[in-house]
């Protein structure tokens, strides 16, 4: 049973239709219900997390490999080449709904979309040396 207030727990609960596509034990993929292109389509786990790190490892492993089995299927049923694939993870990265979902939205040349680079209004001045310390810091929390 899921967050009662949560739109994609009631999803997998039954409680509101989806067009699934998609399911097994851990993850559910369903087509958006406002989707930025055709075929958009949507995987979430089963259980509630709000964000990946409150997710066990094997839940995110599940979603990756939906995601690498879904995101071709998706592209073809579409007759794209290609598809951005992302996570918002967080209020501040752009998440609305505060359950862990990952997005396939499938790209075609005339769709006006830019790449994931294009969220971002500039790239910040980092040095070798910085990038060398944050690497040792990031890999020593790991």
């Amino acid at each position: 049973m899921g967050e009662s207030n949560c739109i994609f727990c009631q999803i997998v609960d039954g409680e509101i239709p989806s067009h699934t596509v998609y399911e097994d034990d851990a993850v559910m993929a369903f087509l958006d219900a406002n989707p930025l292109a055709e075929g958009h389509t949507l995987i979430i786990p089963k259980d509630h997390y709000s964000t990946m790190d409150e997710m066990p490892d094997a839940v995110g492993a599940a979603i990756g490999r939906a995601l690498t089995q879904l995101a071709p299927v998706v592209e073809n049923s579409v007759g794209a080449n290609a598809s951005t694939i992302g996570i918002n993870n967080g209020e501040d990265a752009g998440q609305e709904i505060p359950h862990v979902h990952a997005h396939v939205i499938p790209r075609t040349p005339d769709d006006h979309g830019g790449s994931i680079h294009s969220i971002f209004g500039g790239t910040p001045e980092i040095g070798d040396d910085e990038l060398t310390e944050l690497a040792q810091d990031i890999e020593t929390r790991i």
